[in-house]
Protein backbone atom coordinates (compact mmCIF):
# COMPACT_ATOMS: atom_id res chain seq x y z
CA UNK A 1 0.00 0.00 0.00
CA UNK A 2 2.74 2.38 -1.03
CA UNK A 3 1.28 3.94 -4.05
CA UNK A 4 -0.90 7.20 -3.20
CA UNK A 5 -3.82 6.86 -5.14
CA UNK A 6 -6.11 10.07 -6.48
CA UNK A 7 -9.62 10.41 -5.04
CA UNK A 8 -11.94 12.40 -6.83
CA UNK A 9 -15.73 12.30 -5.67
CA UNK A 10 -18.66 14.93 -4.59
CA UNK A 11 -18.80 12.07 -1.47
CA UNK A 12 -15.39 11.20 -0.49
CA UNK A 13 -16.27 8.76 1.66
CA UNK A 14 -18.52 6.39 -0.81
CA UNK A 15 -15.15 6.43 -3.01
CA UNK A 16 -12.76 5.58 -0.84
CA UNK A 17 -15.55 2.91 0.55
CA UNK A 18 -15.51 2.02 -3.33
CA UNK A 19 -11.87 1.54 -4.07
CA UNK A 20 -11.65 -0.54 -1.17
CA UNK A 21 -14.31 -2.57 -2.08
CA UNK A 22 -12.94 -3.24 -5.40
CA UNK A 23 -9.52 -4.07 -3.45
CA UNK A 24 -10.68 -6.43 -1.29
CA UNK A 25 -12.62 -8.49 -4.08
CA UNK A 26 -9.29 -8.71 -6.36
CA UNK A 27 -7.33 -9.33 -3.36
CA UNK A 28 -5.31 -6.83 -3.01
CA UNK A 29 -5.74 -6.24 0.46
CA UNK A 30 -5.87 -10.01 1.64
CA UNK A 31 -8.49 -12.08 3.66
CA UNK A 32 -8.19 -11.63 7.21
CA UNK A 33 -5.60 -8.77 7.23
CA UNK A 34 -5.97 -5.90 9.49
CA UNK A 35 -7.20 -2.48 8.69
CA UNK A 36 -4.99 -0.07 9.17
CA UNK A 37 -6.31 3.43 9.24
CA UNK A 38 -2.96 5.27 9.57
CA UNK A 39 -1.55 3.78 6.34
CA UNK A 40 -4.59 3.98 4.41
CA UNK A 41 -5.02 7.72 5.07
CA UNK A 42 -1.86 8.08 4.03
CA UNK A 43 -2.28 6.25 0.42
CA UNK A 44 -5.63 7.64 -0.17
CA UNK A 45 -4.44 11.49 0.78
CA UNK A 46 -7.41 11.79 3.31
CA UNK A 47 -8.34 12.38 7.11
CA UNK A 48 -9.16 9.77 9.38
CA UNK A 49 -12.82 10.82 8.97
CA UNK A 50 -14.29 9.45 5.48
CA UNK A 51 -11.38 6.44 6.14
CA UNK A 52 -13.91 5.61 9.18
CA UNK A 53 -16.97 6.71 7.44
CA UNK A 54 -15.85 4.20 4.22
CA UNK A 55 -14.62 1.30 6.80
CA UNK A 56 -18.50 1.67 8.35
CA UNK A 57 -19.61 0.98 4.84
CA UNK A 58 -17.77 -1.92 4.11
CA UNK A 59 -18.73 -3.44 7.59
CA UNK A 60 -22.07 -2.84 6.10
CA UNK A 61 -21.79 -4.75 3.36
CA UNK A 62 -20.06 -7.78 4.89
CA UNK A 63 -17.06 -7.15 3.96
CA UNK A 64 -14.88 -6.20 7.50
CA UNK A 65 -15.86 -7.34 10.53
CA UNK A 66 -14.80 -5.33 13.56
CA UNK A 67 -13.96 -6.56 17.47
CA UNK A 68 -12.81 -4.87 20.10
CA UNK A 69 -9.72 -4.34 21.12
CA UNK A 70 -8.54 -5.61 17.88
CA UNK A 71 -10.09 -3.00 15.08
CA UNK A 72 -11.36 -3.91 11.91
CA UNK A 73 -10.53 -6.70 9.72
CA UNK A 74 -11.41 -7.99 6.20
CA UNK A 75 -13.55 -11.00 6.20
CA UNK A 76 -12.03 -14.53 5.91
CA UNK A 77 -14.40 -17.05 3.04
CA UNK A 78 -15.74 -19.94 4.35
CA UNK A 79 -17.61 -23.15 3.17
CA UNK A 80 -20.91 -22.38 5.25
CA UNK A 81 -21.36 -18.83 4.70
CA UNK A 82 -21.00 -19.33 1.13
CA UNK A 83 -23.72 -21.56 1.21
CA UNK A 84 -26.12 -19.48 3.39
CA UNK A 85 -25.22 -16.52 1.23
CA UNK A 86 -25.88 -18.23 -2.35
CA UNK A 87 -29.38 -20.09 -0.63
CA UNK A 88 -30.58 -16.26 0.07
CA UNK A 89 -28.95 -15.53 -4.21
CA UNK A 90 -30.78 -17.94 -5.39
CA UNK A 91 -34.09 -17.43 -3.87
CA UNK A 92 -34.03 -13.43 -4.93
CA UNK A 93 -32.20 -13.86 -7.75
CA UNK A 94 -35.02 -16.02 -9.28
CA UNK A 95 -37.22 -13.76 -8.46
CA UNK A 96 -35.67 -11.34 -9.69
CA UNK A 97 -35.80 -12.70 -13.14
CA UNK A 98 -39.42 -14.11 -12.89
CA UNK A 99 -39.96 -9.72 -13.04
CA UNK A 100 -37.95 -8.51 -14.91
CA UNK A 101 -39.56 -10.98 -17.87
CA UNK A 102 -42.54 -9.32 -17.75
CA UNK A 103 -40.52 -5.65 -17.09
CA UNK A 104 -37.35 -5.61 -18.98
CA UNK A 105 -37.74 -3.38 -22.52
CA UNK A 106 -36.78 -4.66 -25.30
CA UNK A 107 -33.75 -2.66 -25.97
CA UNK A 108 -32.11 -3.33 -22.73
CA UNK A 109 -32.82 -7.45 -23.75
CA UNK A 110 -30.88 -6.45 -27.07
CA UNK A 111 -28.27 -4.88 -24.76
CA UNK A 112 -27.49 -8.13 -22.65
CA UNK A 113 -27.82 -10.33 -25.76
CA UNK A 114 -24.83 -7.86 -26.84
CA UNK A 115 -23.04 -8.29 -23.23
CA UNK A 116 -23.39 -12.02 -23.90
CA UNK A 117 -21.31 -11.68 -27.29
CA UNK A 118 -19.49 -10.14 -25.41
CA UNK A 119 -18.66 -12.61 -22.66
CA UNK A 120 -18.59 -15.41 -25.61
CA UNK A 121 -15.58 -13.17 -27.67
CA UNK A 122 -13.35 -12.98 -24.32
CA UNK A 123 -13.55 -16.85 -23.72
CA UNK A 124 -12.94 -17.16 -26.95
CA UNK A 125 -9.48 -14.86 -27.05
CA UNK A 126 -8.58 -16.40 -23.84
CA UNK A 127 -8.74 -20.20 -23.92
CA UNK A 128 -12.02 -20.47 -22.52
CA UNK A 129 -10.53 -17.88 -19.12
CA UNK A 130 -12.96 -17.13 -16.81
CA UNK A 131 -14.32 -13.45 -16.94
CA UNK A 132 -13.56 -12.77 -13.65
CA UNK A 133 -13.44 -8.93 -13.71
CA UNK A 134 -17.18 -8.22 -14.74
CA UNK A 135 -18.79 -5.89 -12.67
CA UNK A 136 -20.82 -3.10 -13.45
CA UNK A 137 -22.86 -2.66 -17.01
CA UNK A 138 -20.87 -6.07 -17.68
CA UNK A 139 -22.35 -8.11 -15.26
CA UNK A 140 -25.24 -10.38 -16.55
CA UNK A 141 -27.14 -10.61 -13.27
CA UNK A 142 -26.73 -7.32 -11.95
CA UNK A 143 -28.52 -6.17 -15.34
CA UNK A 144 -31.35 -8.35 -14.69
CA UNK A 145 -31.59 -7.66 -10.91
CA UNK A 146 -32.23 -3.77 -11.51
CA UNK A 147 -34.81 -4.67 -14.41
CA UNK A 148 -36.64 -6.58 -12.35
CA UNK A 149 -37.59 -3.05 -11.19
CA UNK A 150 -38.57 -3.89 -7.09
CA UNK A 151 -36.08 -1.21 -4.73
CA UNK A 152 -36.24 -3.90 -1.85
CA UNK A 153 -35.09 -6.56 -3.53
CA UNK A 154 -32.35 -4.32 -5.87
CA UNK A 155 -31.00 -3.22 -2.15
CA UNK A 156 -30.73 -6.51 -0.54
CA UNK A 157 -29.39 -7.96 -3.98
CA UNK A 158 -26.72 -5.02 -4.89
CA UNK A 159 -26.21 -3.55 -1.25
CA UNK A 160 -25.96 -6.61 1.46
CA UNK A 161 -25.08 -9.05 -0.72
CA UNK A 162 -23.21 -8.02 -4.33
CA UNK A 163 -19.78 -7.53 -2.74
CA UNK A 164 -19.40 -10.58 -0.59
CA UNK A 165 -21.08 -12.21 -3.50
CA UNK A 166 -18.32 -11.01 -6.14
CA UNK A 167 -15.53 -12.01 -3.60
CA UNK A 168 -16.71 -15.66 -3.45
CA UNK A 169 -16.86 -15.58 -7.46
CA UNK A 170 -13.16 -14.16 -7.64
CA UNK A 171 -11.80 -15.80 -5.26
CA UNK A 172 -12.69 -19.30 -6.97
CA UNK A 173 -12.62 -18.20 -10.32
CA UNK A 174 -9.38 -20.03 -11.47
CA UNK A 175 -10.58 -23.87 -10.25
CA UNK A 176 -13.82 -23.56 -11.77
CA UNK A 177 -14.38 -25.72 -14.65
CA UNK A 178 -16.11 -25.14 -17.98
CA UNK A 179 -17.01 -21.56 -18.36
CA UNK A 180 -19.11 -22.16 -21.49
CA UNK A 181 -21.77 -24.08 -19.28
CA UNK A 182 -22.26 -21.01 -17.47
CA UNK A 183 -22.71 -18.73 -20.89
CA UNK A 184 -25.10 -21.49 -21.79
CA UNK A 185 -26.71 -21.18 -18.88
CA UNK A 186 -26.77 -17.28 -19.00
CA UNK A 187 -28.12 -17.50 -22.50
CA UNK A 188 -31.33 -20.11 -21.59
CA UNK A 189 -32.24 -17.64 -18.95
CA UNK A 190 -32.22 -14.27 -20.95
CA UNK A 191 -34.37 -16.36 -23.83
CA UNK A 192 -36.51 -17.22 -21.08
CA UNK A 193 -36.91 -13.43 -20.47
CA UNK A 194 -37.02 -11.92 -23.97
CA UNK A 195 -40.51 -14.89 -24.50
CA UNK A 196 -41.99 -13.23 -21.19
CA UNK A 197 -41.41 -16.39 -19.41
CA UNK A 198 -41.63 -15.75 -15.80
CA UNK A 199 -41.86 -19.29 -14.06
CA UNK A 200 -38.84 -20.37 -16.63
CA UNK A 201 -36.84 -17.41 -16.15
CA UNK A 202 -36.77 -18.23 -12.65
CA UNK A 203 -36.75 -21.49 -12.44
CA UNK A 204 -33.26 -21.37 -14.84
CA UNK A 205 -32.03 -18.85 -12.60
CA UNK A 206 -32.57 -20.56 -9.61
CA UNK A 207 -30.80 -23.91 -10.97
CA UNK A 208 -28.01 -22.03 -12.03
CA UNK A 209 -27.03 -20.30 -8.86
CA UNK A 210 -27.20 -23.51 -6.91
CA UNK A 211 -24.96 -25.05 -9.34
CA UNK A 212 -23.07 -22.48 -8.91
CA UNK A 213 -23.10 -22.59 -5.24
CA UNK A 214 -21.82 -26.70 -5.62
CA UNK A 215 -18.59 -25.53 -7.81
CA UNK A 216 -17.64 -22.68 -5.20
CA UNK A 217 -18.37 -25.43 -2.32
CA UNK A 218 -15.86 -27.71 -4.42
CA UNK A 219 -13.56 -25.25 -5.10
CA UNK A 220 -13.24 -24.46 -1.90
CA UNK A 221 -12.87 -27.68 -0.49
CA UNK A 222 -10.07 -27.88 -2.72
CA UNK A 223 -8.61 -24.96 -2.24
CA UNK A 224 -8.59 -25.64 1.62
CA UNK A 225 -7.16 -29.13 1.12
CA UNK A 226 -4.44 -27.62 -1.03
CA UNK A 227 -3.44 -24.93 1.06
CA UNK A 228 -3.10 -27.77 4.03
CA UNK A 229 -0.21 -30.15 1.84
Amino acid sequence: MNNLISIKSATLSEDIAQQLTNAIVQGQIPQGSKISEPELAKQYGVSRGPLREAIVKLEGLGLVTRTANVGARVIELNTQDMLDTFTMREALEGMAARLAASKMPSDEINNLYALLDKHQAHLDANQDEHYVQQGGNDDFHLRIIHASGNAKLIRLLTEELYAVIRMYRRHTADQRSDPRQALREHKAILDAIANHEGDLAELLMRRHISRASQLLKQAMEHSSVASRS
